[in-house]
């Protein structure tokens, strides 16, 4: 059985963990809110006071942490006393970084990593808080076939669906076109149920019709941002999430620059991404994404 270390106990991070130890893992956790560290030692997890005490011996180290400059200043720390007679990180150590960040900060790292005998991928994940909660994530792996066989088991007591996209970064890639794709269909589903709305229709019965029709989508039939037409959905809890608009608006900027560096044109993902601007703008920023229906639905 591997040791993993597990930085990043957030909404993501700390039941993707806890789920590690549930299934019989040694979880050592780092996390800068002492009451989420309490919260998996309690399940069964160790803790330790730095990063450095974290990965000692650690054969898996797992990252889910907000963003690129988080995930490079805790790996470079780590990599600065990494002399072969005072190495932080085991040499042969797995690195699975499942952070949605930029995918230059993933590749420039794992250049550094492999440098010292420490193998790298990325792994983002889609699923929102449930899908971490319940061990269904979807995780988009980017990183060499070795690496990716050696983390798909772990990867597979998280979620449900494991993808190899790629080289390093590849993940990043794939996740920012998923929520990129995503964010247009929310916009567009909302956009539409409104217009049923304004001209008399039942949006539990429009949303059946369109359900079974060629307008079926994710977010219209699972994640509907319509109050009441699904109980479970956050738009029938008062938007709570979920996924927030403000991390929603990070996804769709990361997808933005992606698009610059490659010379992509992508009209419908740019609209979107200033549509969430202005939601987030609004003070929509710490509602589920779904909450964008509100700027159709305001009289």
């Amino acid at each position: 059985m591997e040791k993993i270390s597990f930085f990043g106990l957030g909404n993501m991070g700390g039941p993707m963990a806890a789920n590690l130890v549930r299934a019989g893992y040694e979880v050592c956790v780092f996390d800068l809110v002492p009451s989420a560290v309490e919260e998996l030692v309690n399940l069964g997890a160790t803790k330790a006071e730095t990063p450095e005490e974290v990965v000692k011996g650690a054969n898996v180290i797992i990252s889910m942490l907000p963003a690129g400059k988080h995930v490079a200043s805790l790996y470079e720390g780590l990599i600065g006393s990494s002399e072969p007679t005072n190495a932080n990180l085991s040499k042969g150590a797995l690195v699975i970084d499942c952070s949605t960040i930029d995918a230059g900060t993933i590749q420039s790292l794992s250049v550094k990593l492999e440098q010292i005998g420490v193998n790298c991928i990325d792994a983002p994940v889609s699923g929102g808080v449930a899908g971490a909660t319940n061990g269904t994530l979807s995780f988009m792996v980017g990183g060499n076939e070795k690496s990716f066989n050696q983390a798909k088991s772990l990867l597979e007591v998280m979620g449900k669906n494991v993808f190899h996209a790629g080289d390093v970064g590849a993940g990043q890639i794939a996740k920012v076109c998923n929520n990129m794709l995503l964010s247009i269909l929310m916009v567009g589903t909302s956009e539409a149920l409104q217009l049923g709305i304004d001209n008399g229709l039942d949006p539990k019965v429009l949303s059946e019709i369109m359900s079974n029709s060629s307008g079926s989508n994710w977010t219209l039939d699972v994640y509907n941002p319509c109050p009441g037409v699904q109980e479970t959905a956050p738009a029938s809890n008062d938007y709570k999430p979920g996924f927030m608009t403000n991390l929603m608006l990070k996804d769709l900027g990361l997808a933005m620059d992606t698009a610059v560096n490659s010379g992509s044109a992508t009209p419908m993902g740019s609209l979107t991404r200033n549509m969430y601007a202005l939601h987030q703008k609004l003070g929509n920023g710490d509602l589920d994404f779904s909450s964008i229906f509100k700027q159709f639905s305001q009289k």
